[in-house]
């Protein structure tokens, strides 16, 4: 018999990682902040094998790995059959990681436990369209898909256009227990699962989590529901995964996401679905195959801004994930990534409808945001209203993405020449592309 919905197996996952992370930080706690001591996080068998089972190591045998991630995800999220092409690259992403070497105890425990999330989501929702079938009738609806560099905008696209009246976007807790319709009691047992377990991550790397956000009842990078991306090597480079990337077929994973909307948007009132992440810049076709009237957002901004910010970030996760972290790296692989993603998204857009592409230049939207909002809404098919203003005022009133990670670009082996090379006339051209 399958396990209904919400039941307490659900959130059992959540639960072991927030122990471990709970276990690790008292095991830190030596009078220093907690970010001083991660870059020397020492392996801990213990709370390796607690996790992973007697016999584990710090370098996994990949299919013992997988197994145990699928026999724990069958037993909440459901069977594991109707979708091998997803297990097939699953199993491909497990053993980049157990081919990395350099985890921290929490590093390795952490990143294994959010794939078990993954997972364990993807089961949930083929099985919720395998018991209600009228899931795949289910039209979402012209639906908005931000595409931005890294560290983007964040701020206008949830703190605004994802809270307008009849637009909607995804919230962290929803992204991670993706399911239909739950009673009150149920709904709010998942979400303080969520928050309790980023809340004790970010007391091990307080300025990931203030850099990020992270809050489960807020709108989030809708990469939590694609399987694969660049946001994976957040935590550790995985050459043999990057290189699998550039060359990957993303079109099933954004069916994968229209099913996914599907299930949240069941038996709700319905709504315009605003969905951001870096990812979608490699993906422009793929989105318009998946969701023919989808609206493309593309936000401009010059990557230089940009390369400093996301490096360090990704050392700061780095840093709690593996045992010293290689800085000129970071800043070689971003560089190639996001130009190599710049590059694809000017040649995936040439075969795209003119109107499928709204642009605009985030120099614009930092400016103007007042004047430059009312008109991109225009554009995108929407209508502004007071509610918008007043979200609007909110986050100009408010803190704001803290910056106070970002770093020089020398910090990680990069001048502005080698940037400006790396993105050609990218740059140059975004000046022209204000709205009007």
């Amino acid at each position: 018999m399958l396990r209904k919905p919400g039941g307490e197996g659900d959130v059992s996952d959540t639960a072991r990682l927030r122990t471990v992370v709970r276990e690790c930080f008292r095991s830190l706690i030596t009078g220093c902040s907690p970010e001083q001591h991660l870059p020397n996080i020492p392996i801990s068998t213990r709370l390796l094998n607690a996790f992973l089972g007697p016999g584990a190591s710090g370098h996994q045998a990949p299919e013992q790995v997988f197994k145990q991630l699928l026999d724990k995800a069958t037993e909440t999220g459901g069977p594991a059959d109707g979708d091998d092409a997803f297990l097939s690259d699953f199993r491909r992403l497990v053993a980049e990681m157990c081919s990395t070497s350099g985890w921290t105890a929490l590093g390795w425990q952490s990143a294994v436990a959010d794939l078990q999330l993954r997972l364990q989501n993807r089961l949930r929702i083929v099985r919720l369209h395998r018991e209600v079938p009228e899931l795949a009738a289910e039209r979402v609806v012209a639906p908005i898909f931000v595409a931005t560099l890294p560290r983007t905008a964040t701020n206008f696209t949830r703190g605004v256009i994802g809270r307008s009246t009849h637009h909607r976007a995804p919230l962290l807790w929803e992204m991670t227990y993706t399911d239909l319709l739950l009673p009150e009691r149920q709904r709010r047992e998942r979400i303080k699962s969520v928050t309790q377990l980023y809340k004790q991550i970010g007391q091990l790397a307080p300025k990931y989590r203030k850099a990020v956000g992270l809050e489960a009842e807020e709108p989030d990078d809708c990469a939590h529901l694609l399987p694969h991306g660049p946001s994976h090597l957040m935590r550790a480079d995985m050459p043999g995964y990057r290189k699998w990337l550039a060359k990957r077929d993303f079109r099933p994973d954004y069916i994968r996401l229209k099913q996914a909307l599907q299930v949240l948007q069941h038996g709700r009132p319905p709504a315009r679905w605003v969905l951001e992440s870096p990812a979608h810049l490699d993906n422009l076709e793929a989105i318009r195959e998946a969701f023919p009237d989808a609206k493309i957002l593309w936000v401009h901004r010059d990557p230089i801004t940009v390369l400093g910010s996301l490096c360090s970030l990704t050392e700061i996760s780095q840093a709690m994930h593996l045992r010293g972290p290689d800085r000129e790296a970071i800043g070689q692989n971003w560089m190639e990534m996001l130009a190599a993603s710049i590059e694809r998204a000017r040649r995936a857009r040439v075969a795209l409808p003119r109107e499928a592409i709204v642009d605009v230049p985030y120099p614009q939207l930092a400016a103007d945001p007042r004047g430059a909002l009312p008109l991109l809404y225009e554009r995108l098919g929407s209508r502004w209203t007071q509610n918008d203003s007043g979200n609007l005022e909110k986050v100009l009133a408010g803190p704001g993405i803290a910056r106070s990670h970002e770093q020089e670009l020398s910090r990680y082996g990069l001048t502005s020449a080698d940037v400006e090379a790396a993105f050609g006339d990218y740059p140059r051209i975004i000046t022209g592309l204000w709205l009007r």
